[in-house]
């Protein structure tokens, strides 16, 4: 088992209150186990016309970055914990998520966020990650 300073719990955030609550949730978990908490935040798409201009699939649109500080600053204020890291990653967020959660101890959900049905118990990302994360999921509710 790696160092406790190696350890990493795992937060998919989207924006959304219900990711805002499972960063605060993963925060208290990886502080009590002494490890380091990444929020991850996904972006995808082909290459696309917007009139006579192409989208270049390899950057992140316009203000998905914004989205991602806003989250962190929402949950954390000015001062984001040394412990704390938050990445844009390329990719569908669920098949990103298994991926990444081989090198995790935790990987930590919000019940559902911005897509899907609202009436569903769980969005397809948290359905997708409690059938084939490598690592203990916790869905959390807001």
């Amino acid at each position: 088992m790696a160092a406790p300073s190696q350890q990493r719990i795992l937060v998919g955030i989207d924006g959304s209150d219900s990711s805002k609550e499972a960063l605060r949730t993963g925060d208290r978990i990886a502080r009590s186990l002494g490890a380091r908490l990444t929020a991850l935040m996904f972006w995808q798409g082909p290459p696309v016309y917007e009139g006579w201009e192409t989208v270049d699939p390899n950057n992140p649109p316009a203000g998905t970055e914004d989205v991602l500080r806003a989250t962190v600053e929402d949950v954390f204020g000015g001062e984001v914990p040394e412990h704390v890291s938050a990445e844009l990653v390329h990719g569908r967020p669920a098949a990103r998520l298994v991926e990444e959660s081989e090198n995790a101890l935790m990987l930590v959900l919000g019940r559902r966020g911005h897509g899907g049905m609202r009436g569903s118990a769980l969005g397809s990302v948290s359905n997708a990650c409690i059938a084939h994360a490598h690592c203990p999921v916790l869905v959390v509710r807001h």
